[in-house]
């Protein structure tokens, strides 16, 4: 190999590296750094996860994905009891439970995939209906089957909707109130002030997220 060959190519191998050494300080560093900063500035909230924090500031959570509200597993139960103190979420397996709203664990994500004629999701849609009369129904106040919404006795696409519809959020409010020895006015305005119309006035539909009212809901009780 001649000299002019081997500075030929020390010249192209130290191009290389300088290119490369560029292209790191470019791509993978300042330009990070850039959409963080700008991501930070413009959408704090969403680039942090959309968190929701309490009153005390600790975060319990996301708005983005749902948490199921259950009592601790008993022996010989195949699921928990709902603890009804809350308001409850839609229907899923794939929510985490957290029954003291401090704590978050996601299980699973995804649908039944079930059709509308199937006799098991017919079934559980039925079961579903009667759990959320039978739930909701207070000495004062008593739910009939055709009260209940849809989005009560079925889940979303992905299981981890974290909201409800605000007819779902109003069918839970007497009973909410007596389980915490709150007024239903009360509870009715917490429901009214954590209602999100649609997007624009006309976009998607008007909804309730349940971490977020419950959040507000655990504040007003220790209040």
């Amino acid at each position: 190999m001649t000299h002019n060959t081997v500075s030929s190519t020390a010249r192209l191998l130290g191009a290389g590296l300088r290119a490369l050494l560029v292209l790191t300080l470019l791509c993978g560093v300042l330009y990070p750094l850039a959409v963080t900063g700008v991501a930070q500035a413009l959408f704090n909230d969403k680039a942090n996860g959309s968190e929701i924090k309490d009153a005390s500031g600790r975060v319990v959570g996301s708005s983005l994905i749902g948490q199921r509200y259950d009592l601790p597993l008993k022996d010989g139960q195949e699921s928990p009891a709902p603890d009804l103190k809350w308001f409850q979420p839609r229907p899923s397996n794939g929510l985490g439970t957290n029954s003291v709203n401090t704590q978050y664990s996601l299980i699973l994500s995804g649908a039944t995939n079930r059709s509308g004629d199937n006799e098991e999701l017919i079934r559980w849609v039925k079961d579903a209906k009667a759990a959320v009369v039978k739930d909701n129904s207070t000495p004062a106040y008593k739910v009939k089957p055709s009260d209940v919404p849809a989005d009560a006795v079925t889940s979303s696409g992905s299981g981890l909707d974290p909201d409800i519809s605000p007819a779902y959020a109003k069918l839970q409010v007497h009973r909410v109130a007596e389980r915490n020895g709150l007024g239903v006015q009360e509870v009715e305005a917490l429901v009214a002030d954590h209602t999100t119309g649609r997007l624009l006035g006309f976009l998607g539909e008007p909804r309730v997220n349940v971490l977020e009212l419950n959040t507000a809901l655990r504040s007003l009780t220790r209040g």
